[in-house]
Order: structure tokens, then sequence, then C-alpha cells
């Protein structure tokens, strides 16, 4: 990993004069011999691209150039696209960024005392296919993003890798899914981002004071440097730039808004089906039964599609018992076939495996050692494998289809786990080696499974879905990602809050984390159980999982019903929650919004990390510690605690303590939250009626779309259908009528 710039290796770029003028940009030559392009790709968005273009890009950029104004004058090139210009300058080449005629971003000020940049502008290795480029951090300039990272939210000061790891848990530096993007409130004057368009290893140096605390310097691993720049009034228009750029999410169904339930693992269909049974009989909503991987495939030959015939030689009738129950079912699969399947020699024949030099397929070994092994004694290990090439397209193909049986078979959704073991030297069928497939495998595998699961799924009436672990850049456009393997105490459940907000800073809506966590050397207790559930409430997705009983029963008589009045009012939030998914489908704002991204203009706020808007009514706090005790900063205006009713002003933190069934929750005056009924599974939600009532924090600020029942009129006026209940918080005087 790239911990060090030597500026003297790398060649500075220097643009000597244009060529070539387009409608959307227009290209220099350099003194490297690198052709320099420039292009538009909408208002606040420009393309900056350095070198060849002789590798594969993998279609992570979706978006499309755009017209902009080009003008050249004394050796000074300006785009302008909108409100934003980009200025570049040669000798040495550099960049700057303005929002409405004020710089947000510009190539770094840090001049050495002999007399040039500490770092190169922008620069490119002498010898090997590597770049660099450096921008200009101000005092106090904060910088967030860069995927699912589970450190502090601000970037500031830190040496950051985006590369796909299987991160072995929450509490390192490395992560099941990156994404080179990030992005700054500014300085006031705007908001800014920077993309890194690359399958590449990139290196960021964030006010990194080993490379120059100020300014924010990257390390890119390709033939090229190709950068995205985004300029904006807010965090949200650069997040709307980044995901016009790479896609945006799609909408998910609404099944996948309830409690999906599983543990590692069932070991019989019996008891799979007793579980589902067990949930219905005590009455604990949800919607989703996981099994895991080892609960249905045998260990020697997994994966290649096939059930363990000696427990399960009758899967579509054991999956109708659990689906007679009124719940889907989701099985997994990897992209590793093990070399001791039926599977692996025909599809080594047939060059649909990663291959060595010679040819022969790469054998993928996993590590056994008890000490530092991924499976740490607690999971089976899986046999040496090898690994799916999604680069050839008749690969891609076969494995998308040989999905259709376990659909045919009852299956409603696939947990697509792994995809971040691709060995360096490996060679895939386009050419590559695995050094530059690795980060943009995932993204590869995630799409094939995606695509199976809409052409095969038994529900074509709603929109298809994954729940997949590693992620790249693009990887929002294939949902949802969860959280990976958290360690089951308070600092997992912190790490997550802060990988969810961060994945969410970085184009990604959706995020769940193991509720209670995944591993660890003894169970969670049932307040660090109940708290993670709790903040679980308020995501997008959520799921019961871990080595052991993740079932609320398991936790106690207590903990059972606490868990299962929150989850009681889970189910009552999914209308609210498809509204904000709505939003996201738009715009790319996730539904669990950090401080930094809610409030950018709010300093006060920024160090909260653990607490988060639920869209742009709610505001929790999650309880990261035992004994119910948090701080929580209110935002400027005003919010009624949802367990008092009591109404605080903003622009104060408060010291809060939350007895065990409850949970910092605060609506945001002026917002009203519509509610639905109580239901045991989606199924039950009427979709002509779904809302029961409508909780209005004061006197509602804002019209209220999307629901045939409730309208709130610009002048805060409410309009409910008959029968639907309207509980105003707080002594406004508030008109509400009927339709």
């Amino acid at each position: 990993m790239a911990i060090f710039i030597d500026p003297a290796a790398y060649l500075r770029i220097d643009a000597l004069q244009a060529f070539d003028t387009t409608a959307s940009g227009a290209s220099f030559a350099t003194s490297t011999g690198d052709i320099l392009e420039v292009a538009s790709y909408g208002p606040g968005v420009f393309r900056v691209r350095l070198g060849p273009r002789a590798l594969p890009d993998y279609g992570v950029v979706t978006g499309r150039a755009k017209a902009c104004t080009v003008t050249h004058l004394r050796g000074e090139s300006r785009f302008e696209s909108g409100d934003a210009t980009l200025e570049l300058v040669g000798a040495p080449l550099r960049a700057r960024l303005l929002w409405k005629g004020a710089p947000v971003l510009e190539s770094l000020t840090d001049e050495h005392q002999r007399g040039w940049t500490r770092l190169p502008a922008f620069g490119r290795l002498r010898s090997a296919a590597q770049w660099t480029a450096a921008f200009a951090l101000a005092s106090g300039e904060s910088v967030y993003g860069l995927g699912e990272k589970f450190g502090p939210l601000d970037k500031r000061g830190q040496l950051v890798h985006s590369q796909v790891d299987d991160a072995l848990g929450v509490n390192t530096g490395l992560a099941y899914k990156s994404t080179p993007f990030a992005w700054s409130p500014g300085r006031g004057q705007g908001a800014f981002g920077i993309f890194l368009n690359t399958p590449g290893m990139v290196s960021h140096g964030v006010g990194h004071p080993d490379w120059s605390h100020r300014s924010y310097a990257v390390v890119v691993e390709d033939e090229a440097l190709d950068v995205f720049l985004f300029a904006g009034d807010a965090p949200a228009d650069i997040l709307a730039g980044y995901t016009g750029v790479t896609g945006r999410a799609p909408a998910v169904p609404r099944w996948s808004l309830g409690l999906w339930v599983s543990r590692n693992y069932y070991e019989t269909p019996g008891e799979a089906i007793d579980v589902a049974r067990k949930l219905r009989a005590r009455r604990i909503p949800s919607d989703v039964l996981t099994l895991d991987a080892r609960a249905t495939w045998k260990t020697s030959t997994r994966f290649d599609f096939e059930w363990d015939a000696e427990r399960w030689p009758d899967p579509p009738a054991a999956l109708r018992e659990i689906k007679a129950e009124a719940f889907r079912v989701c099985v997994s699969e990897s992209p590793y076939v093990s070399v001791h399947s039926p599977l692996f020699q025909p599809m080594a024949q047939r060059g649909f495996l990663l291959a060595n030099d010679d040819q022969s397929p790469a054998i993928f070994a996993w590590n056994l050692d008890p000490a530092t092994s991924v499976f740490g004694g607690a999971l089976t290990p899986l046999a040496e494998s090898g690994i799916v090439d999604f680069t050839n397209p008749a690969a891609f193909e076969f494995w998308r289809d040989a999905h259709a049986p376990l659909f045919e078979a009852g299956v409603d959704v696939i947990t697509s786990a792994f995809g971040e073991h691709v060995p360096d030297d490996v060679v895939a069928f386009n050419g590559e080696r695995g050094r530059r497939l690795h980060n943009v495998y995932p993204l590869l595998y995630n799409r094939c499974v995606f695509e199976a699961t809409a052409k095969f799924q038994p529900t074509a009436d709603a929109p298809p879905m994954i729940w997949s672990r590693a992620g790249w850049a693009g990887s929002q456009r294939y949902p949802i990602g969860w959280g990976g393997d958290a360690q089951s105490d308070w600092e997992g459940l912190a790490a997550s809050v802060r990988g969810a907000l961060s994945l969410g800073m970085s184009g990604t809506p959706y995020h769940a984390s193991d509720i209670g966590g995944f591993y660890g050397s003894s169970q969670p207790s049932p307040e660090l159980y109940l708290r993670w559930l709790q903040v679980a409430v308020f995501g997008s997705h959520m799921r019961v999982h871990g080595v052991g009983e993740r079932e609320p029963w398991a936790f106690g008589a207590q903990a059972e019903a606490i868990a299962r009045k929150w989850l009681a009012f889970r189910y009552r939030l999914i209308p609210y929650l498809e509204r904000v998914i709505a939003e996201a489908t738009r715009t790319g704002l996730p539904v669990m919004r950090a401080m930094p991204l809610a409030f950018p203009e709010v300093a006060l706020l920024r160090g909260f990390d653990t607490q988060f808007m639920c869209g742009d009514a709610l505001l929790c706090a999650a309880i990261v510690r035992d004994g119910g005790g948090i701080d929580v900063a209110l935002p400027p205006g005003a919010w009624y605690d949802l367990n008092t009713r009591q109404r605080f002003a903003g622009k104060q933190v408060l010291r809060y303590t939350a007895p065990l069934d409850q949970f910092p929750v605060f609506g945001r005056e002026g917002a009203t939250l519509p509610l639905g009924h109580s239901v045991q599974h989606t199924g039950e939600i009427d979709a002509d009626h779904p809302l029961e009532m409508a909780w209005v924090f004061g006197k509602p600020a804002a019209a209220l779309d999307g629901f045939a029942q409730l309208r709130v009129d610009a002048g805060g006026g409410v309009r409910a259908a008959k029968g639907l209940r309207v509980d105003v918080f707080g002594d406004a005087a508030v008109d509400v009528r009927s339709l």
C-alpha cells in the first residue's frame, strides 16, 4: 500500500496547448506525452483525465458528457457548466474549481522552501502506472465519504486506502465496500467532491501529516488518472452529482423493509421451519428467513447451486413450509467453486474461472490457521476453490442462468457473500491481472446475481434486490449491501453505525448490519442486542444474524417483549421509509443521514458520529455504551422527544438517559410522520390504505406528497381520510380536517 510519496519519483504534468475543442470540453497535449482530456458531465460536474484508454473501464461511470462553454485565453482554459467553472493553467498543470464565481477547490498551495509545491499538483510515476494529484485544504475543512469506513466520519488527518478487503470485522481501516469518492461542505462558499474513476487501489492522504496536513493528495494505481470534480451549494448536491455519474440506487421491494431473521446457521430444514413458526406464534413481526450457506449447501462442494441432499432431500417442500408462515426465503452464495464440486471441471474447461499464466484454473486456498483464519474456529472452512470469471460474457451468462432452479424451488432473494478475494497474479478472460480486477470484481459479481434475480424471481411485480457484502463505486445500482461481520460488543455497534453513515455519505442509500454483532468471545448481552435493534429500526434494512441464536427469545422474556415493541414500530414506519427511499432513488440521499450531510452548516454537530437523521423528520442518537446514557446534539429548530413528547429548542446538547425500552428519537418541528398499522409482516399492509395515523410535530411547515389518505397543505393545514387519526405534538394550532 502507498504510504509515502516521493515527489522526485513523479513527472510533473504541464499542459502545453489545446489541440481539440468539442461541445463538451477539450483535449490537450502535455509535457509527458500524455493526453489531457476535460469534459463536463452536467452542471457542476467536470471530468479531468490523463493517460491512455487501453484497459477495460468496467462501466463504473454510467453518465454521459454534456455541453459546456470552453474558452482559451492567455495560457488559461475555462470550462463553464451551469453555475460551475473549472479553470486550468499550465507550467505546471493546476486546477481551480469555482461555484457561482467563488473558489471551492484548487490545486495544492503547499510550497516547499526550495521553491516548488511539496507534492505534484498532477504527476505520473516515472517507473510504473501510478498517478498522483493534490488539492488544497483550508484549516477546519472537513472531508467525508470514501465508502464503508468504520472510524471517524471526518477523514481529515487520515490516510485512507480505497481497496476492497475481507475486513474480518469493523475494527480497522479495512473495508468490504470501498468507494474512492469524497466530499467536503467547503468553506462557506459551496461544497466540493472528488471521485477517482478507477478499479485500481487509491490511497487518500486527507490532510495526512506525513504527506501534507494542508492538502488532500491521492495516489492512483492505474494506467490513467481519471478524476471527477463536483461543485454545488451543499453536500446533497455533490451526492446528486456523483450518483448522476455512477448511477442511483433503484427501489427495493416493500417486504425487504421488514425484519430479516438469520443465524449462523440452521442445521436442518426442520429447525428453520420451527423458527418460522415460532416467530409467528410469538408475534414477532418479520418478513424474511435467511438460510446461511452452511445451512443449505454441502461444505466440501459449496458453492455450486446444489442443495445438501442428505439434509435437504426435498428443498421445494421445505421452502413451502417456511413460506406457509408468510416468509420470504433468502439463501447464500459465493463466487467460489469448490475443487470437489462436479461443476468445477466443466467450468475450468470452458474458461469460466480465473486462471494462472498457463491457463490452468487459479485455486484460492483459505487460510486455515486457527490463530489468523477468516473462520476463526466459529465457522466451517470452505474447500480450495476456483473463482468465477465474470469478465467472460459466457461465464457471466452461465452463472446468472444457473440461479433458475433456486428461484423455481421457492427462493426469493440471494445473499451474494464474499467477492473480496481475487489474488493479484491471476489472469482474467479480458486479459486483466487480478490486481486491477480485484476492487471492481464485487461490482461484476453483484450485477450478475442482481440480473439473475430480475430474470427468475417468482415475485415479478416487485423490484429485484440482493443482500451483498463487498462493493465498489457503482455498487449502489445493485442494492443492498450489509455491513459484514461486526464484533459483538459496544464498539462493534458504534463502528457499524459509523460504517453505515460513511457509506451513506458515499452515494449508497441502503445499509444493514448484523443486529447483536456477528462474532465474539461471548454472546451479546440483552442490553447490547436491544440497543443494536433500536438503531436498526431507523435504517433502511434490518437483520438479526450472528454465530449462535439471534432471535429475540434467546435474550430472555424482557428483551423479547421490548424487541417486539420496537419491531412493531418499525413496521408502522414503513410508509415513511418508502417515502424516504423514493427520495433516495431520485437524489442519492441515504435513508440514514449523518449530521454533516443533513446539517453541513452547523459545525457543532460534526463530531457526533453515531447520531443521524432517518429521512428528514426523525433525529436518532445511537446508544453505544451500557447504562442507556448518550449526549444528543440537537440541530437548529425545535425537536419533540417521541418518548416524552417534550419540546426542546435546537442548538444545544442534551445529556439523555433512556430506559431499556426507550430510545432517543426526536421529531423535527414542522415535519409530519405518517404511520401505518401494526402488522406481523408486510403482506398484511393494505396497499390502498397503508396509514393508520399521522404524528404532526408542531405546525406543519411543508406539503406532504405521496399519500392518498393524508395531505399537508402549504399553509400547514392537515387533511386526513375518515378514520385516520392525527396526533399533534406541542400546543400549535393545527387546522385538521377530513378529506
